[in-house]
């Protein structure tokens, strides 16, 4: 398949999800294929993201469980907790997924070139080296990076990228947003035995997620103890003589914290690299434009994954990458179907969702049924742990046809995954209602909906 007139078939600029699998697949049907990583092989998910994040999620939850555990008959002193211990084996992991995803693509001979790469052209590259090669094909996959707010004061604050490296849980901390990252890092924190403070913009947490299942995670988050802070906009950060933050916002007192942490979005990795001078059109959020076929304004240029800011997702940009290997060089030309993708805030406890969201239903559809079922999971009723689980249907009114499936509980994410199946194929309320219960578990509250 080689072309004979490019250094390469295929050059792919960011190893993180949708680039490694991009360069495997398209390296086994037969193209000569090279990556550059500036970094470290696995991309955000693996290195600074979703991986050593429920990591820290699984360690967090420890301390409600050791509490538990007293209730169920054991015999359990005062814990002490050590972070350092917990991030050192966090790293290890990390460091075995990143050698994995290195030695997957060395064993499909794709070249791993460990430094910046920039478009030169529509098929030239150049490496930070100075060295310049070329491609029948380029395909972006520089993913995103946390958005920093441009408040006085701005460079005392952290991301999620280095909350993994704290040296210590602060005693205080500020988190700044209201979504997904800024939900789970507080539950982390929190548990861990900070002060958790979280302030945002406006007075709605996680949106596009249902609202009645919102509403019962800020409802509990409350009750542990977080403080939350609506309407409230950075004024600046002070650094005090003792070290710590004094944060000024909008509407609200300041507050005296040891961290703060900005949750406030991610943005497309388009900056310097090129993209301007070899014509490729970005959007008004700087991410670039592709069709169905991820092929940008420049008919040799491809992109994948969050840079082109479409579902920030790894499993899609996984998908988004295999698609494009399969149309560009496997002879199998693939769309990614962004139907029905179930998504998950691993907060404590965790939420889940799939399909259409009540409101969204109501707008779409008209009339809608909802079902709930809004229980204390067994485990929280002998822990006397006064935490209930909701489970919510929506069902289009004429067809019973499923068109979403929201939750929150403890493990709500695994029960999710085999749910979002029957949603995704079309399933109605009666098929459910048809299948008869696992008991006990939470799941079965799935089926038992009235």
């Amino acid at each position: 398949m080689t072309d004979a007139t490019h250094d390469y078939d295929l050059f792919v600029i960011g190893a993180g999800s949708g680039g490694t699998r991009a360069s495997r697949v398209a390296a086994a049907h037969g193209a000569k294929v090279a990556v550059a990583e500036e970094y470290r092989v696995g991309g955000t998910c693996v290195i600074r993201g979703c991986v050593p994040k429920k990591l820290l999620v699984y360690g967090a939850h420890f301390a409600e469980d050791l509490q538990d555990a007293k209730r169920f008959g054991w015999n359990v002193p005062d814990c002490d907790f050590d972070w350092k211990t917990l991030t050192a084996n966090v790293f290890e992991e990390v460091d075995r997924i990143n050698k994995a995803y290195t030695a997957t693509l060395d064993n499909h001979g794709v070249e791993i070139i460990h430094e910046r790469a920039e478009i030169a052209g529509p098929n030239a590259i150049r490496l930070a080296s100075g060295r310049e090669v070329t491609a029948k094909y380029i395909l972006v996959a520089t993913g995103a990076r946390p958005h920093i707010p441009t408040c006085p004061g701005h460079e005392y604050g952290i991301t999620s990228n280095e909350a993994f490296h704290l040296d210590a849980i602060p005693k205080r901390i500020l988190i700044a947003g209201a979504g997904y990252i800024a939900n789970e890092f507080a539950g982390i924190f929190h548990e861990f035995g900070a002060k958790v403070t979280l302030i945002n913009r406006t007075d709605q947490i996680l949106r596009g997620y249902d609202e009645s299942v919102r509403d019962r995670l800020l409802q509990i988050s409350m009750m542990k103890g977080i403080d939350f802070r609506f309407h409230a906009k950075f004024a600046g950060i002070e650094q005090q003589a003792d070290g710590s933050l004094k944060v000024s916002m909008s509407n609200h007192e300041p507050v005296e914290v040891d961290c703060v942490m900005f949750a406030t979005g991610r943005v497309p990795n388009t900056e310097n690299l090129g993209l301007d001078a070899a014509g490729v059109e970005l959007n008004e959020r700087g991410a670039i434009k592709v069709d169905d076929d991820n092929r940008s304004t420049v008919p040799s240029i491809y992109a994948v994954g969050d840079v082109t800011d479409r579902v920030q997702l790894t499993p899609v940009a996984i998908r988004e990458g295999q698609a494009f290997a399969d149309t560009v060089f496997g002879g199998k030309p693939t769309r990614v179907d962004y139907h029905c993708i179930p998504a998950a805030v691993f907060s404590h406890p965790q939420m889940a969702g799939v399909g259409l969201t009540e409101s969204q239903a109501k707008s779409k559809y008209g009339s809608v049924k909802v079902y709930l079922s809004d229980f204390r999971p067994m485990k929280n009723v002998l822990a006397g742990r006064n935490e209930r689980a909701l489970y919510k249907m929506i069902c289009d009114e004429t067809t019973n046809k499923i068109l979403g499936i929201h939750m929150i509980g403890p493990e709500v994410a695994e029960i999710l995954q085999a749910a979002a199946v029957a949603v995704k194929a079309g399933l109605t309320k009666d098929d459910f209602d048809a299948t008869v219960a696992l008991h006990p578990t939470m799941a079965e509250e799935l089926v038992l909906m009235k």
